[in-house]
């Protein structure tokens, strides 16, 4: 029996409809069903996925203030209102005709450097779990950051909740509060917030936060039904203005080795990436695995990852490397955007 071709845009359909972003997936769907805007979202650059970068290219020019009868559909732009009795796409696709002369770089240009402040609240899980696997404190790097703002997760509080009970890490004075639901009958590790030695980020194309429009890429990348994630973004971006993030511009595969060098042997050294993998290639997913292979002979190796798979799912998982060997453990399923955690360890 032949498999089922690999529909992108049901995909992302699917997609929106499990982190409830309805007027993406109305949008979506009259994307599905028109060819010409199709093969406008697939001129976006190798790697990138098109539906985000057409939606978020469309985005930034309305919160740049492009006056159009589609801004009445953006609960982010239209003080949270929701219209359930009229289909937005007809006044999407005027929209693109209209402002195709600027969408079209942006499209082919863009990438989704997408810095989604909600995915501290799994780092706090998870370098928990590693620190109390091969110590503290940690040594950090993290690939592909973006803007960075996820390096600073331990400035972040958490709240997990489950039912009535709450579970509360990190920082108690912390300006940025981020709210997770608990699923699941297990509980992630908490505890005093491990210590952090050093952090950094290597990046292809960092985010300047000093550019007020990269800043508003970012702001564009989120999704207009999810209001909560723009006061979470806003806030980690005021945190970063006064702790700017370390990051080194440049190809991450290529730049780890020097970057593991500089850091001493007698502290664990943890590779994290949230969302990155996804862009690279077959082959550069296993040269990452095999260069932190041959990293262990020298020295112990931690990697934690939250990567998103085609059917959806959003698993963490934590590798250890140590004397050439690579042991793997799904720790932890979760939401892309961070609105909730299932603990599986």
């Amino acid at each position: 029996m032949m498999e089922k071709a690999f529909d992108y845009w049901q995909f992302f359909i699917d997609a929106t409809q499990q982190m409830h972003a309805p007027l993406y997936t109305k949008i979506s769907e009259g994307i599905a069903r028109d060819e010409e805007m199709k093969a406008l979202a697939h001129t976006v650059r190798k790697g990138q996925p098109p539906a985000n970068i057409l939606l978020a290219a469309v985005h930034y020019l309305l919160l740049k203030g492009a006056s159009d009868s589609l801004r009445q559909f953006y609960p982010n732009l239209n003080g949270g209102r929701r219209i359930e009795n009229e289909n937005p796409y007809p006044h999407f696709k005027s929209f693109v005709a209209a402002h195709r002369t600027e969408l079209e770089p942006m499209i082919r240009t863009r990438i989704t450097n997408t810095n989604e402040v909600g995915r501290s609240a799994f780092l706090h899980a998870g370098f928990r779990a590693l620190a109390r696997e091969a110590g503290e404190p940690l040594q950090l790097i993290e690939l592909g950051p973006s803007a960075g703002l996820n390096q600073m997760w331990d400035s972040h509080g958490v709240r997990f909740r489950r039912g009535d009970a709450c579970f509360a890490l990190g920082p108690r004075d912390a300006p940025l509060v981020l709210d997770v639901e608990l699923r699941g009958g297990r509980a992630p590790p908490f505890g005093p917030t491990p210590r952090v030695a050093s952090r950094v980020g290597i990046e292809r194309d960092p985010v300047d936060l000093g550019d007020a429009n990269a800043r508003d890429w970012l702001r564009a990348l989120v999704w207009p039904d999810h209001i909560s994630r723009f006061t979470q973004l806003e806030k980690a971006l005021e945190i970063a203005s006064h702790k700017p993030p370390r990051i080194i511009a440049g190809d991450a595969l290529a730049l780890l080795p020097e970057t593991v060098g500089t850091l001493s042997e007698r502290l664990p050294v943890c590779v994290y990436h949230t969302f990155v993998t996804y862009q690279l290639s077959e082959e550069e997913r296993a040269g990452l695995n095999h260069m932190l292979i041959a990293m262990s002979l020298r020295r112990p190796v931690w990697r934690l990852g939250v990567e998103q798979r085609l059917n959806g799912d959003v698993p963490m998982h934590l590798y250890s490397y140590r004397d050439g060997i690579r042991q793997k453990s799904h720790v932890a399923d979760c939401s892309g955007h961070g609105t909730w955690l299932e603990w599986r360890d």
